[in-house]
């Protein structure tokens, strides 16, 4: 049959919460990006930023919700050990998130001459909420431990990071966008790459020198064979996407996708990289996923649930970029 629910559950959430994580970080991702290209934009060309994202960003946090809130049913002594070490970076990220929210929602509706302080608070908070995700995956590659070389790493993430939302922001919107805003996030995306991909040499070289049980899952043959697969398709797509923006934009805007779905390739190669180190720790050196997992009953209880709402929340989610396609119009709240 399928047996032992107490080896395959653990396993099953643990693919469920890193899809989640990951679809999050690539659609979240992308409209973090624009909001911290707020500062980099004209008067006039953030209406049109705002327009890009507006039918999507609230509910691509959605998807943070359906992570955390399985690390918290599935995985509840590895919920508490990694809120509890990374609390204020937490507090910081949901800070972001709020203060994102709400000027989103007041820049719209305040006279124009306070327009210009919720666009900064816009781009604040999605600056603040970049920067406490690179911070976190800094400590959590360094195994949660402390000190100020893990400090100094979980800072320069943290930048990365931002960077990388910054790219796949800007690639978002030459896919969107038209005319000089387009050309301008065509340099933007130049401009960030090269952060992205100094992001993934440091994780790359940071991971397997953390513990010496990453060091030899790397390094061990046939496995080195295998995975430098990873490293090669890196670079591969950076030479891609970089080449693909030397020729955007085009008359005609042909394959103006393609550096997004560049950004989509490059953040799904470092997640497999990150998930291929550390499993089956779902922290780092201290505690396995089946350390943590919840009883076999209540996770196979919680998993019936999962299944409907998950496919529930990617249907919601692709009917409103089918409906949604095509270039971003002028931004109206009549």
């Amino acid at each position: 049959m399928l047996g032992d629910p107490a080896l395959w559950l653990p396993i099953v959430f643990a693919g469920l919460m890193g899809l989640s994580i990951l679809i999050y970080v690539v659609l979240d991702g992308y409209d973090l990006g624009v909001g911290m290209l707020f500062a980099l934009a004209e008067a006039d060309e953030k209406d049109r930023m705002v327009a890009s994202i507006g039918p999507f960003w609230d509910a691509n946090e959605t998807w943070l919700v359906m992570a955390v809130g399985l690390l918290l049913v599935a995985f509840p002594m590895a919920h508490g050990i990694i809120l509890s070490t990374l609390y204020v970076p937490v507090a910081i990220m949901l800070l972001g998130l709020i203060l994102r929210g709400v000027s989103f929602e007041f820049r719209a509706k305040v006279p124009q001459e306070r327009k210009a302080a919720w666009n900064l608070a816009f781009f604040t908070g999605s600056l603040m909420t970049a920067l406490a995700q690179g911070y976190m995956l800094g400590r959590y590659v360094l195994g949660l431990e402390t000190g100020l070389a893990v400090e100094a790493f979980s800072l320069l993430t943290a930048l990365c990071v931002a960077c990388g939302y910054g790219f796949i922001g800007a690639t978002w919107l030459i896919h969107k966008c038209e005319g000089e805003l387009q050309r301008k996030a065509v340099r933007w995306a130049k401009a960030t790459l090269g952060f992205v991909a100094l992001g993934f040499v440091l994780i790359s070289l940071a991971s397997p020198f953390t513990s010496p049980r990453i060091f030899d899952k790397w390094f061990s043959m046939p496995e080195f064979l295998l995975l430098a697969q990873l490293p090669i398709g890196s670079a591969v797509v950076f030479v891609v996407t970089w080449l693909a923006l030397g020729r955007l934009p085009t008359k005609t805007d042909q394959f103006n996708w393609v550096p997004f779905l560049g950004g989509i390739a490059l953040f799904g190669l470092a997640f497999s990289g990150l998930a291929y180190s550390f499993y089956p720790y779902v922290v780092p050196d201290q505690l396995t996923i089946y350390d943590a997992a919840s009883a076999p009953e209540s996770l196979l209880i919680i998993l019936f649930g999962t299944l409907v709402v998950m496919p529930v929340i990617m249907a919601y989610t692709v009917f409103a970029y089918v409906i949604f396609r095509g270039k971003a119009t002028e931004l109206r709240y009549d």
